[in-house]
């Protein structure tokens, strides 16, 4: 293989080193860092199968482009830089060079398991399945549908989501070159998504990254004055964390532990939550920074913290102890605050190396390559580390609603959350979010306790059930057979998602029945409304369809849904009349059309002009309603621009601009076939509307005219969909952009600006 790898090219073979960033690393150049890196820590010597994934993979994905103009191998093998920093098996990195393949490239699921084998696959698959989604929905069904995906994905193999966290925090450090509405989804879904199941996962190496990254483009001013005041101070924080770090050492030192210590400054979205949940300014808060302390044995961090609490007077109510009572994700460690020698507040962590490398890595730690004594793969009781993801996986099969499923797993997977620590009768520890009540801790139990609740102790004495429980609280619930159930009035008590889907879950199994009556009424006068004929639709071809996509077992159980409120009546229809409809395709023939043209520019010189009808794609056919209208490719027609309809032999009406060369060489028997178009007012105005365009910019070439191009394209927020250029032999270089733009003002002024770069001649709309 060539030291650089691959020449990364255009569709004419030339070679795209002027699109690619300033900081651009080549291709192979990151690969040998991966190399390196998987050596650092894996036993084996044998990287050929990784070898043999980076080859497919850079072949797979030769000819394409990210957004910032690199090619797009540098995106798999970042992945697997991130992968190896967490000390991930082979066959992990191996699913994370070939991630995108399958979705992205021709190869199959069937080939990539021929190549590499089923484990590999499995992953690959797990991954790629995250965003395979075959149908239309509005933005919260479908990124629901595709985190449901995700959690059976995951539950196959936990694996399938560190891939998923290392992708994204890949393309979260380069957003930069997206537009801000998609940076501010993506970092949207990070921050409520991503980075918490990072942190459930115990994986804060990726987790405080991505929460930075998120923060840094959904608050950008609060995070530049974040950042801009922390650094003011950095100089000073310094010299302070210095100083403790090395009074610290002095004194661990002679009390002879051996330890490891050291100061770093916290994150600033920590900082900046900090500052949300405890409504506090940047000087009021207590952990700026910290001193971390780390030791070898359980005993020594005690022993460690009894010397620093005679060193510094500690801040009452500051003292965290997780080693005796672990977060969910299994972290441990000891945090106390302190009052520094200069007066100034600082935090000190104290853990073992072990605790160390289960903060940093979590669950990844326990995938790390290594084997026991019989070959196998150590996961270290994983089950037990995922008793949250037992829960929502739960939640998916007893939910059918998408919105309300997305709903509670944002509230369970709430960064600003914060939890306590109680026990129950037997001295078991329970977690549950701040501000539970003995409700919550009943269902945290189990559900049947929930169900059967009548009354609460609290350190053995009478409580009322919405008494909220505290840190430490020893909590004992009183059951009986003749409790006629939870009240509805509960849902408003609980807390903590799992106690609210227990209850619901109970309400539409007690009144199942009542349910799909009143289910059947919803639908019946629905359809009634809309004109929709139910008994068309109620055939069992149509409602498996809706029973399948919803994972419903049978018919009564969707109406049973819809009575409760779990579904909404225009759902379920719209998925009955899909599958009708695919059944049933509606056939316009194109002289049926012709024909409605006829008729109604008859209308329009016999009376009053026929009313237009406005499309789905904010044009107006003037006589004609539900006929399929799409624009034409060859002249890609854009808001503000003249337009005419040509009737198609089966396809509908499509649409060109009138300058299109098309249009003007048509034969006069197909001149038969144009009809009267025209932009609905609402289209030439919409704000939210993207239209393909393309054009052909010409230029005498010179090194580095695609990459000022492209830079006016990237500081117009344009989004590019495919680029082609050639040269001639004189030198006149054409090249065709194409890509997507608001309306026609907004192109002539993209075009205006492109006509200012250096040794561009002529810019010209694609009219063929």
């Amino acid at each position: 293989m060539d030291k650089n790898g691959p020449e990364i090219k255009i569709d004419n073979g030339e070679l795209a080193t002027s699109m690619i960033p300033e900081d651009f690393t080549e291709p192979q150049v990151l690969y040998e860092k991966l190399i390196k890196m998987i050596r650092q820590y894996h036993p084996s010597d044998d990287i050929s199968m990784i070898e043999k994934a980076y080859r497919i993979a850079y072949k797979a994905h030769d000819g394409q482009l990210r957004k910032s103009g690199e090619p797009y191998i540098i995106h798999p093998v970042c992945v697997c830089i991130i992968l190896a920093e967490l000390e991930l098996d082979k066959e992990t990195i191996v699913a994370g060079m070939l991630h995108d393949v399958v979705e992205d490239t021709v190869m199959t699921s069937e080939e990539l398991a021929a190549e590499f084998g089923d484990e590999v696959a499995l992953l690959v698959d797990g991954v790629t399945k995250l965003t395979q989604l075959d149908y239309v929905a509005d933005k919260v069904e479908v990124q629901a549908e595709n985190l449901r995906k995700m959690f059976l994905a995951m539950a196959k193999d936990i694996r399938v989501i560190l891939i998923k966290l290392a992708d994204r925090l890949h393309n979260m450090r380069t957003m930069q070159y997206q537009t801000p509405k998609k940076q501010k989804e993506k970092s949207r879904e990070t921050l409520d998504i991503y980075a918490p199941i990072a942190d459930r996962l115990g994986i804060s190496k990726v987790k405080v990254e991505l929460d930075d990254l998120a923060f840094k483009y959904l608050e950008p001013e609060m995070y530049n004055q974040l950042v801009s005041s922390i650094a003011n101070g950095k100089e000073q924080r310094d010299i302070l964390i210095r100083k403790i770090v090395k009074e610290v050492s002095h004194h661990i030192e002679e009390a002879g532990i051996k330890a490891t210590i050291d100061g770093r400054a916290k994150h600033y979205f920590s900082v900046y939550k900090n500052r949300v949940t405890q409504n506090k300014r940047l000087d009021q808060i207590y952990d700026l920074f910290a001193v971390r302390i780390i030791v070898e044995t359980e005993r020594d961090c005690y022993t460690a913290l009894g010397v620093i609490h005679e060193i510094y007077k500690p801040i009452p109510g500051h003292f965290k102890d997780y080693i005796s009572m672990p977060k969910p994700n299994n972290y441990q460690s000891l945090h106390t605050t302190l009052i520094g020698s200069m007066g100034q507040p600082f935090e000190i962590q104290i853990r073992t190396y072990e605790m160390h490398r289960t903060a940093e890595y979590g669950i990844a730690a326990h995938w790390k390559y290594k084997e026991n004594q019989y070959g196998s793969k150590d996961r270290d009781n994983e089950e037990e580390k995922l008793a949250w993801l037992r829960r929502i996986l739960e939640w998916q099969r007893d939910m059918s609603d998408n919105k309300e499923f997305l709903s509670l797993l944002k509230s369970d997977l709430d960064l600003f959350s914060d939890h306590v620590y109680c026990f129950t009768k037997d001295g078991d520890v329970k977690n549950l979010p701040a501000g539970s009540t003995t409700i919550d801790f009943a269902y945290a139990v189990h559900s049947a306790v929930g169900n059967k609740m009548v009354g609460a102790r609290v350190n053995g004495n009478l409580v009322p059930i919405d008494y909220k429980i505290q840190n430490g609280d020893r909590v004992e619930i009183m059951t009986s057979q003749n409790s006629r159930g939870p009240s509805r009035d509960w849902l408003a008590l609980v807390k903590s998602p799992q106690a609210k889907n227990k209850i619901n879950q109970w309400f539409r199994s007690q009144f199942k029945e009542e349910n799909i009556v009143r289910g059947k009424e919803l639908l019946a006068n629905y359809c009634k409304a809309q004109g929709v004929v139910l008994s068309d639709l109620l055939k069992s071809e149509y409602t498996d369809y809706c029973m399948r996509k919803y994972g419903f077992r049978d018919w009564d159980s969707v109406l049973a849904a819809l009575g409760h409120g779990g579904l909404k009546e225009g759902q379920i229809v719209n998925r009955l009349q899909s599958a009708y409809d695919k059944k049933n395709p509606k056939h316009t023939t194109d002289q049926e059309i012709l024909d409605a043209v006829a008729k109604s520019t008859e209308n329009a010189g016999a009376s009053k002009p026929a009313a237009a009808v406005k499309s789905k794609s904010g044009i107006v056919v003037a006589g004609l309603s539900d006929v399929s209208v799409r624009f034409s490719k060859c002249c890609s027609p854009v808001p503000g621009d003249e337009i005419i309809g040509f009737v198609t032999r089966g396809r509908g009406v499509s649409i060109h601009r009138t300058d299109c060369v098309n249009m003007m060489n048509l034969s006069e028997a197909d001149r038969q076939r144009i009809i009267e178009a025209e932009w609905s007012v609402d289209s030439q105005g919409s704000a939210d509307e993207d239209y393909d365009a393309e054009i052909v910019i010409y230029a005498y070439d010179r090194m580095g005219i695609l990459m000022d191009i492209t830079r006016v394209l990237t500081e117009n927020k344009i989004d590019v969909k495919a680029m082609n250029t050639r040269t001639s032999k004189q030198g006149i270089a054409t090249i065709n952009v194409s890509f997507a733009i608001r309306g026609v003002e907004a192109l002539n002024e993209l075009i205006k600006k492109l006509r200012n770069v250096p040794n561009v001649t002529d810019i010209e709309r694609s009219r063929a």
